[in-house]
């Protein structure tokens, strides 16, 4: 932990890049303090914004395809047994967030590697049931980096804004305020879609259904 909080405290792009690797892995980096407190301080000037954005998504997409990779080639029963696993526990993973990913993954199809990468919890772990499924690497590779790259867009305007209102002392105060935030409009715009796709397919399938009749 101590190595983690002199990254945290020393951003610059080879830092942010790893931080956002090990985030896209097991171990527990919050992207919101690494890509906002990385973009406040662009804004003053000491680094570039589609910099940080960049590395910040390169990381994520190396880091997912490690998961991604150790997922295809060990299978499910070790994943588990890792997860189960007092280092598992160090990394605050358990059997249930991986079943957790694995029901996301099931129930929004490929796209979850794409959505999920908005979804607290689900953001790290998506990459692990797309590996046990096969999915083609170079479409998981695709949508992670829209996923990645949209998430991290959102959080450095975020940083961006902050740097115009809120002085260095209270940033990561006010970051984990705007960041649930953030989180619980995310969750619900990925509810009304779902719901929205529901719906549409619903009324396709019974409209068929009526003109076979």
């Amino acid at each position: 932990m101590n190595i983690l909080s002199t990254l945290l405290s020393n951003l610059n792009y080879p830092t942010i890049f790893l931080l956002m690797l090990l985030e896209s892995t097991v171990v527990p980096v919050p992207s919101e303090f690494v890509v906002t407190p990385a973009a406040y301080h662009a804004a003053g000037g000491s680094l570039n914004v589609l910099l940080i954005i960049l590395f910040a998504t390169i990381g994520a997409d190396v880091g997912a395809s490690i998961n991604y990779f150790v997922a295809l080639y060990v299978g499910r029963p070790v994943v588990y047994r890792f997860a189960n696993s007092r280092l598992g526990h160090l990394c605050l993973l358990n059997q249930q967030k991986i079943e957790k990913s694995e029901r996301y993954f099931d129930d929004h199809g490929v796209a979850a590697t794409l959505t999920g990468r908005f979804v607290p919890v689900i953001r790290h772990l998506i990459s692990i049931p797309a590996g046990l499924a096969r999915m083609n690497y170079w479409k998981f590779l695709l949508f992670t980096t829209i996923g990645a790259g949209g998430w991290h867009s959102l959080l450095a305007a975020l940083g961006w804004y902050l740097h115009a209102i809120v002085p260095e002392e209270q940033l990561n105060d006010t970051i984990s305020e705007y960041a649930e935030y953030i989180k619980q409009v995310i969750v619900g715009l990925l509810l009304f879609a779902v719901a929205f796709l529901i719906i549409k397919h619903t009324l396709k399938k019974k409209i068929v259904e009526h003109e076979t009749d």
